[in-house]
């Protein structure tokens, strides 16, 4: 491993991230390293890490090499490998942007869960980031969600005898969408929350908890796969919104106008598009905190 690993940290919506730059894809991350990276007391910390390689350079990408330059190698804070992270995409197209390798305007990111077209808006105007998610996938067939070992305010029983009807929403990796009375009601989302049947998410999933804060206007918590409960979920503000809208009887598929909500997370807020042809777009804020380099002698104590 090289002596001289250099790094950033970054956030989208306080969704947080450790940034390695590599575009040769030189090196090597197995799910330690990376576990080890995003531990926030025995690491830099983060909800993930996001690998920048250029899609020529990456076996996962090359066939994405003409559609675009840079590959999202996007690896959840536990080390395993994720499809796509929306807040990873903004923060990655930031540090393109703060590197020098793109500018103001549009850019194709290639995912595991396929290329995303981002738009960079001008200081001027705010300098966030639009991410265009792709089209969600609506599965046929029931889906409950419970969280362990809660108990209600109200009531002496345990959450995981009550259960929240859920919709599956897919945005490039799974989603289960459960509307509640109440954020609280989720409890402290230590552990993944249960879901039936287990055949409808076979790799785990997202769950988000959803509140009504207003006409197109939501909040939201999420427990990432992976990851745990984090302050943001950009793929998970998007599945909320295309469920909010079929809750609320809206289908820009059907209607032929697009639908907007504002979506508020812990860690800020997202604001999520649907156009008619099925396309979601979010915008929000992305941010590069800090740069470094990892010591490489300490790393290579964590290398299996």
């Amino acid at each position: 491993m090289s002596t001289r690993i250099a790094f950033l940290k970054g956030h989208g919506t306080e969704n947080d991230f450790v940034i390695v730059p590599d575009p040769d894809n030189a090196i090597e991350l197995p799910p330690a390293v990376v576990a080890t990276l995003c531990d926030r007391r025995a690491g830099i910390g983060g909800d993930g890490l996001l690998h920048v390689v250029r899609s020529a350079a990456h076996p996962e990408a090359r066939h994405l090499a003409d559609r675009a330059e840079w590959f999202m190698d996007y690896r959840n804070g536990d080390g395993s490998i994720a499809e796509m992270c929306g807040n990873g995409v903004r923060v990655f197209a930031r540090y393109l942007q703060r590197a020098g390798h793109v500018g103001e305007g549009d850019l194709a990111v290639a995912t595991r869960g396929g290329v995303k077209t981002v738009h960079i808006a001008k200081a001027e105007a705010g300098g966030d980031i639009t991410v265009g998610m792709g089209k969600a996938i609506l599965p046929e067939g029931d889906v409950t969600v419970s969280v362990a070992g809660h108990h209600w305010p109200a009531r002496d029983l345990d959450v995981a005898d009550h259960l929240w009807p859920a919709r599956n929403v897919n945005m490039g990796n799974p989603h289960a969408v459960a509307f509640v009375a109440d954020l609280d009601e989720a409890g402290a989302l230590l552990a993944p929350p249960p879901f039936s049947p287990a055949s409808a998410y076979p790799d785990g999933v997202n769950v988000e908890f959803v509140v009504d804060r207003g006409p197109n206007h939501v909040a939201m918590r999420v427990h990432e796969r992976g990851a745990g409960e984090t302050r943001s979920c950009g793929t998970g503000a998007c599945a909320v919104a295309v469920a909010a809208a079929r809750r609320d009887g809206a289908d820009p598929s059907v209607t032929g106008t697009p639908v907007t909500y504002t979506v508020d997370l812990p860690g800020g807020r997202l604001v999520i598009t649907e156009r008619p042809d099925g396309e979601i777009e979010m915008t929000g804020a992305a941010v590069i905190v800090a740069e470094g380099e990892i010591d490489a002698d300490w790393l290579e104590t964590v290398i299996p």
